[in-house]
């Protein structure tokens, strides 16, 4: 009895590895439409494991998800590396249409500006809309020049001739 349980899960384990290396191939030979790139590839998935040097993608299509070897992050995402993935994140923001991380945008979407690695719909304010980049920046007034500082070359009073005056606003 012990025999034949033996033989069975030797059995069910060589057709797994089978079945394992015949995905490998289709998708390394390029054979599913959806595997470019994969080193591990499903039928009904797409791309489930990537080469080391590419990002895994993965999207919703209503209840199902796919998966797609890129080498760069589509706009809305950016690229995480792991030990054993690289993936592509999705930004938190529905606004950002670019980010460096989950929370810190680096350009917003039309109709959008970008202050401090957030999107706004109109820039905070204290801050001011720049023309053709979609960025806020901080106004700032300058203020009137203080007195010149005394004049001075090397650390000691020089008079006026050689050496260095200073004034701030």
């Amino acid at each position: 009895m012990q025999w034949i349980i033996f033989m069975l899960l030797l059995f069910i384990s060589s057709m797994e590895m089978l079945t394992q290396n015949r995905w490998k191939k289709q998708a390394s030979a390029g054979l599913l439409e959806n595997c470019t790139g994969c080193v591990l590839c499903s039928e009904d998935n797409g791309c489930i494991t990537c080469h080391q040097r590419l990002f895994l993608l993965i999207w919703r299509d209503g209840i199902r998800q796919y998966g797609m070897c890129v080498h760069t992050c589509p706009p809305g995402y950016f690229g995480v590396r792991g030990l054993e993935v690289n993936r592509c994140t999705k930004c938190r923001s529905p606004s950002c249409e670019s980010c460096f991380s989950r929370d810190f945008c680096m350009k917003c979407k039309d109709k959008f500006y970008l202050y401090k690695g957030q999107c706004f719909r109109q820039c905070p304010p204290g801050t001011a809309a720049q023309p053709g980049t979609r960025e806020c920046q901080e106004t700032c007034e300058p203020g009137p020049w203080s007195e010149w500082s005394a004049c001075t070359h090397e650390s000691r009073t020089c008079g006026c001739k050689w050496g260095v005056g200073t004034r701030v606003r």
